[in-house]
């Protein structure tokens, strides 16, 4: 099994490992320690080496922080992770709503001038970190940059990951690693920048063809990369990490050791240009201390990484055709064993990876398994451990969000389906639902608009009922890197401009704290619309559906569908009979021939 399903953390930790960091604190003189879920390359997910938010506090969650005061300890988390946040964390942490609250706030309102804040340079961005020291400053609170203080009482840390790295064929990236590294630097030299320092897994995976598995789920690497104006690039790193991708690399990539990269950045002629939504503001630092001129700018491969090349495209499309009939393999099992009532959530994981794995392709899951029945299925990002772990019970909705990574793409997708006979609520709000996935996955948008612009369109049928959901409605997917990708997503705090080849998932949902949670989500590409005869010449855009896997047709009330919704589900339902039917046999494709029947 790649899931595992131990406990990792429980609330009674908390206390002891606080009180440790608060004779820390009292030594040093510190009012406030600031504890993130990050790392030094600023990526979202982190190595078991760097979860320190979840050793402290307990909470699990892959997106939050931490404000430890002398009498009190604030876990900021958003609307995904609260009901985690509370069943995870001792009472004396308390779950404050962000970004509703913000730390500056939050820090100013309990702590008079001249308290001092500390925090780790290379754990934060340099824009975080700035606005932080602004904010702190108008209240004369010091911001002081410090090595962590968890480092010196987690005294069991793991140490740093250290997997060899992997090339990544160019035939399946669509373009060599030198021409994208021509590309980059042409755009160094035009802004008028020497070099771009960056730290990002996934970009760096991106820029150089290569993976790695210093990250759970994610094939990344975890290093750094100076890449010049000229092309030339060093990889910091272990060497014996690199040891089998030089020659894929090539000989305008040296790789030097991890820990020459400081020595480095202080050796560049400026102007340098560091992403300040990712950079370590410890890089910022250095640079500056240096006399090295700064540019602040976007990471130049977010883009280019985030718009898909044909090559890209044409093989996750294989990965989900591949992976949908996992799904439905998966789903038959399910429609058949659940209703006897034998099963439990973690049975459920550990056939889902097994119909997977029977693909020969898998090489992990995409993210752990989110699967929870009844009133677990209302925990966004529930993870299913040998305490929690309950019954699949009929009448009771079973929400399963999972997704695989293969060579030549990574899925993500989500179905919620009624174990036996569901109840009128379970089928309006389910349908409400689905109405909002079809909206995104009909969408036509004139070309320049952002996932914000359309983030609406999913949440509009349940404001018709008053009622909505705590998280984004899509993010971004890389093609055999990171299951969540930026700079592109579908939420109203995006401002990415959506453009062709960019990867979506459309997954609006419903979760009603202690009775059930309803998701759908399908992965998107974008591409150029069809032009309609009569329009005028403007550019639109739209999307092709990338998930094919049956709805479950028991939870859809058809009523409350327009004529143009129905036709949307027959049309899904009629494609993927037709795409991943000649892939399945017996019992499996009898199922989908019935779950794919016309409305």
């Amino acid at each position: 099994m790649f899931q595992s399903f131990e406990v990792t953390s429980a609330p009674e930790q908390g206390p002891p490992r606080l009180a440790a960091l608060r004779e820390i604190m009292e030594a040093e003189g510190f009012d406030a320690v600031l504890v993130p879920r990050a790392d030094v390359h600023q990526g979202e997910y982190v190595a078991p080496a760097d979860e320190r938010l979840a050793w402290l506090t307990g909470f699990t969650g892959s997106a939050g922080f931490c404000a430890v005061l002398k009498e009190e300890a604030g876990l900021f988390v958003d609307g995904r992770y609260r009901m985690q946040a509370r069943a995870q964390c001792a009472a004396e942490i308390t779950p404050v709503a962000w970004p509703e609250t913000q730390l500056s706030g939050w820090l100013t309102e309990r702590l008079g001038a001249g308290s001092t804040v500390a925090f780790d340079p290379w754990l934060h961005t340099v824009k975080e970190a700035a606005k932080l020291r602004e904010a702190l400053g108008r209240k004369d609170i010091r911001l002081v940059a410090v090595d962590h203080p968890v480092d010196r009482v987690w005294t069991d840390r793991p140490g740093p990951p250290e997997a060899p790295f992997f090339a990544y064929p160019d035939k399946m990236a669509g373009e060599t690693s030198a021409n994208k590294r021509k590309e980059i630097a042409a755009r160094l030299k035009d802004a008028g920048h020497r070099a771009v320092i960056l730290t990002l897994p996934d970009s760096i995976a991106w820029l150089l063809n290569i993976r790695g598995s210093d990250i759970p789920r994610n094939p990344v690497p975890q290093a750094f990369v100076i890449l010049h104006d000229s092309g030339r690039a060093e990889l910091f790193c272990a060497p014996h990490q690199a040891a089998e991708v030089t020659d894929h690399m090539g000989p305008d990539v040296a790789v030097i050791e991890k820990a020459g990269f400081t020595a480095a950045l202080t050796d560049l002629d400026g102007p340098v240009r560091i992403d300040p939504e990712s950079a370590p503001e410890r890089v910022r630092a250095l640079l500056e201390e240096a006399g090295v001129e700064v540019a602040e700018d976007d990471d130049p491969c977010l883009l280019p990484k985030a718009r898909k090349l044909p090559a890209e495209i044409e093989n996750t499309r294989e990965a989900h055709l591949r992976d949908g009939a996992a799904m439905v393999r998966f789903l038959a099992w399910v429609d058949a064993e659940a209703p006897g009532g034998g099963l439990t959530e973690i049975d459920v994981v550990r056939a889902l990876e097994g119909f997977r794995r029977d693909t020969n392709a898998l090489r992990d899951i995409s993210f752990e398994t989110i699967c929870g029945a009844g009133e677990h299925g209302a925990i966004v990002h529930y993870r299913v451990n040998e305490e929690t772990n309950r019954a699949v019970r009929p009448g009771e909705l079973l929400l399963v969000d999972s997704g695989g990574q293969y060579l030549d793409g990574t899925t993500d997708i989500t179905r919620t389906v009624i174990v036996g006979e569901p109840e009128d609520e379970h089928r309006r709000c389910y349908t409400l639902v689905l109405k909002g996935m079809i909206a995104i996955s009909r969408a036509r948008f004139p070309k320049g608009l952002t996932g914000r612009d359309l983030d609406a369109l999913a949440r509009y049928p349940l404001w018709t009922e008053g009622l909505d959901f705590d998280h984004g409605t899509g993010h971004g997917v890389g093609v055999y890197l990171s299951v969540h990708e930026g700079p592109q997503r579908i939420s109203r705090r995006s401002d990415t401009v959506l453009e062709p080849g960019m990867i979506l998932s459309n997954e609006p949902g419903y979760y009603r704290e202690g009775a059930f949670g309803i998701r759908i989500e399908n992965l998107l590409v974008t591409r150029k619309a069809r032009q309609i005869p009569g329009a005028d010449d403007r550019k639109m855009l739209d999307f092709e559906t990338l998930t094919y896997v049956p709805l479950d047709r028991r939870l859809i009330d058809t009523s409350l569908l327009s004529p143009e919704e129905r036709d949307w589900i027959d049309r899904y339902h009629a494609d993927t009979l037709a795409r991943i039917g000649p892939r399945l046999d017996g019992a499996a494709k009898d199922w989908l021939t019935a779950a794919c029947a016309p409305l």
